[in-house]
């Protein structure tokens, strides 16, 4: 794993040398891949195996793991996706429902960290918990310990979703109210650091907004953008106006918001089917918003051998483009893997040509 982390490393040097020629770029004109759902490690056998009785198709959509996050940027992956659970008080979470399958003995949060408050890390609550952090905030102090023995890395966009959906035979989670979005805000600055954002008042500058900067071009220059990362809330139209009743305007927000263009907080757009959506991606990416997409999802491209979802993302320009198969599946056989050429998971962006 080292010899293959040390080959990916060289490789990401020199393709994106190209991106360093290119007069120092904006972050908006480069193009990376990154992975979904970053922190989930495999469901246990005896779950998924219970799973596949009562529902396949989720099964089969569920069997997918990640490296540790350190590991992911070290192959040079610039994207990853973080799902946060609102527990405020602490142990809404402990004993998922799901570890009655497994062997007498098995070890699950040995250190109790469930029980703490604050942000917790994984997929489904009582059923797909197996996660490479339990808490948000060791995830964050995860990628400040990395960027620190890193400081020159190129910019990291981090997804967050705030999961608080229903699932049948499950705990019910506890919503997301502006204050609780807020909660995020405050775990990202406590445990990673403001040094370490690019944050929506830095994109606006002295214009009247987030979108107004964003069509004029105002992303920061890559070079300004080295060592630091930049968060989305990847959620629906509602929650987000019930982070933006805490964050007017995205004044004084950690995080970046999914909002269609023509809103003033709209900058970074989340458009997860590259295929009906190409033409609008790329309308898009000429306008200046940064746009998010997928590669693959739930499993099903891996197990064909199908790209195209994946070359439609890249003749997209969409800027992020997420994939669980940085690697080949461990799970099932597969040799699907998504990468750009020579191995590598970022270059410049396709359809932006540099002034």
């Amino acid at each position: 794993m080292k010899k293959l982390r040390l080959i990916s490393l060289v490789l990401c040097f020199l393709a994106f040398a190209v991106v360093s020629k290119a007069q120092n770029p904006r972050l908006n004109q480069t193009q990376v891949i990154g992975s979904h759902n970053s922190y989930k490690s495999a469901m246990p056998a005896p779950i998924l195996e219970y799973l596949q009785k009562i529902n396949p198709a989720a099964a089969k959509s569920l069997e997918y793991e990640h490296l540790p996050l350190s590991e992911q940027l070290d192959l040079g992956l610039r994207n990853l996706e973080l799902d946060v659970f609102h527990d405020p008080m602490g142990g809404k979470y402990t004993n998922p429902k799901s570890l009655a399958m497994l062997p007498e003995g098995t070890i699950f949060d040995s250190k109790k960290e469930l029980q703490e408050p604050g942000l917790k890390l994984f997929h489904v609550q009582d059923l797909d918990v197996q996660s490479h952090h339990l808490l948000f905030k060791n995830a964050l102090l995860e990628l400040r310990d990395w960027s620190n023995k890193n400081p020159d890395h190129h910019p990291v966009f981090v997804l967050i979703n705030a999961k608080d959906g229903l699932v049948p035979m499950t705990v019910s989670p506890l919503s997301f109210s502006g204050m609780a979005l807020d909660s995020i805000d405050l775990e990202v600055r406590t445990y990673l650091g403001m040094d370490k954002l690019i944050t929506p008042d830095q994109v606006r500058g002295a214009y009247e907004s987030v979108e107004k900067a964003v069509l004029a071009g105002n992303w920061p220059e890559m070079d300004a953008a080295r060592g630091k990362f930049l968060f989305v809330l990847d959620e629906s139209e509602e929650k987000i106006r019930r982070y933006l009743t805490q964050k007017p305007g995205l004044k004084n927000a950690v995080l970046f918001v999914n909002l269609k263009e023509g809103n003033p907080e709209a900058g970074f757009r989340i458009i997860n089917d590259p295929i009906s959506n190409e033409t609008y991606i790329q309308e898009l990416v000429t306008k200046g918003y940064i746009i998010r997409t997928r590669a693959d999802s739930d499993t099903k491209e891996a197990r064909t051998g199908d790209y195209t979802k994946f070359e439609k993302a890249k003749a997209s320009g969409a800027q992020v483009i997420s994939t669980d198969y940085y690697m080949p599946s461990r799970l099932f056989p597969s040799d699907y893997s998504v990468s750009f050429e020579n191995k590598t998971f970022e270059r410049t962006n396709p359809i932006l040509i540099q002034k």
